[in-house]
């Protein structure tokens, strides 16, 4: 079973080795990386240079379009039937791909798995909240309030990716968010309690930590995702969210005389004629 290694980064020459090497460094060996350099201004195109020699890894360099670009950009590129991506501040456990495929031999039909992982924050590990434990029981409406998947954990069937459309281009943050959602909507995922990835996190350069008001793009994905399907129980599901979250952030759109926020969020509920209150 072959698998493309997606590896997205931008201005992240101090930490992309880390996450290179760790993909490298797999105990499962039948596998290619492809990275993509989103037009970074540092001296990323230097550190990778490193790598040319390396016969499983294409290097591949964009214009600054976003991750969501870059991932679709490299899938693209790929040929393998699995892919999984790899963040470039993120890094992987030796045996994070061997587990997985292990996975997949015991559980054939399965397209999409994902796995426990560490959380370090400015170099110090800390505990997860209780909302976001993993596992795959009651994943699709646990996903609806924030995503629950680490994109570095995901192994997939690169069908399955093209089959829900890629990474939404448009959206700056949520994007995994979003291509989950379109997962989970459509089938059931797998899931292994063995951790799989050291996240990363705490620098300045998350998108997570670059963009308040997150919720706006979680209603727009669900918005979307409410127009797409037709199981009643899941478009039940969505619209309590909505309902939950546009209360909150059109208030403090209010609050904040954020008029245009405020009308581009009435109208995506009016589109599919939710209510808003405020």
């Amino acid at each position: 079973m072959q698998i493309d290694v997606i590896i997205p980064t931008f201005n992240r020459a101090q930490v992309v080795t880390t996450a290179i090497e760790s993909a490298l460094n797999q105990s499962y060996k039948n596998f290619h990386i492809i990275i993509v350099d989103d037009g970074s201004t540092d001296n990323t195109s230097e550190v990778l240079e490193k790598y040319k020699s390396h016969s499983n890894v294409l290097r591949l360099k964009t214009e600054n379009l976003g991750v969501s670009h870059a991932r679709n950009y490299a899938v693209q590129n790929s040929h393998s039937p699995f892919i999984s991506f790899l963040d470039s501040d993120d890094e992987w456990l030796s045996n994070k791909l061997q587990i997985q495929i292990d996975y997949i031999k015991e559980n054939p039909a399965c397209r999409f798995l994902h796995g426990e992982e560490i959380w370090v924050r400015n170099g110090v590990r800390v505990n997860p909240k209780v909302k976001h434990i993993k596992s795959s029981e009651n994943i699709f409406q646990r996903s609806l309030d924030f995503c629950l998947i680490s994109p570095s954990t995901v192994l997939m069937k690169r069908e399955l990716f093209l089959e829900c459309g890629m990474f939404d281009e448009e959206f700056i943050v949520c994007e995994d968010y979003d291509l989950w959602l379109k997962v989970l909507a459509k089938e059931d995922i797998g899931f292994t309690s063995e951790t799989l990835t050291i996240k990363n996190g705490g620098h300045e350069d998350q998108l997570s930590t670059k963009f308040v008001a997150m919720d706006f793009w979680r209603i727009k994905s669900l918005v979307n995702l409410y127009k797409n399907i037709s199981d009643d129980d899941k478009k039940n599901q969505i619209k309590n969210v909505l309902i939950k979250k546009s209360e909150i952030l059109l208030r403090g759109y209010l609050k904040h005389n954020n008029q245009k926020s405020f009308d581009e969020v009435t109208t995506m509920l009016t589109s599919i004629t939710l209510p808003t209150k405020h």
